[in-house]
């Protein structure tokens, strides 16, 4: 899987427009629903968010389903 910081600009206006996390299947549906071709499923979504998350600028909620936010740093 190939990504592009473009990619995970996508993923952060999703999330920023949420009121709440969302999981990766949530947002996935929320990309799929606007014609978003650079995820083919869920599980990409989570893999980017999770690197993202890695640096701080996402905040992974570790319940059962992972959840996801934009960090406040």
């Amino acid at each position: 899987m190939h990504t592009t910081p473009g990619d995970f600009n996508r993923l952060q206006g999703v999330l920023a427009d949420a009121d709440e996390p969302l999981t990766a299947r949530e947002i996935y549906e929320r990309l799929d629903t606007s014609d978003d071709e650079s995820f083919e499923n869920p599980h990409q979504v989570a893999t980017v968010l999770g690197r993202r998350a890695r640096d701080g600028e996402v905040t992974v909620i570790a319940e059962q389903p992972y959840q996801y936010e934009i960090s406040d740093a």
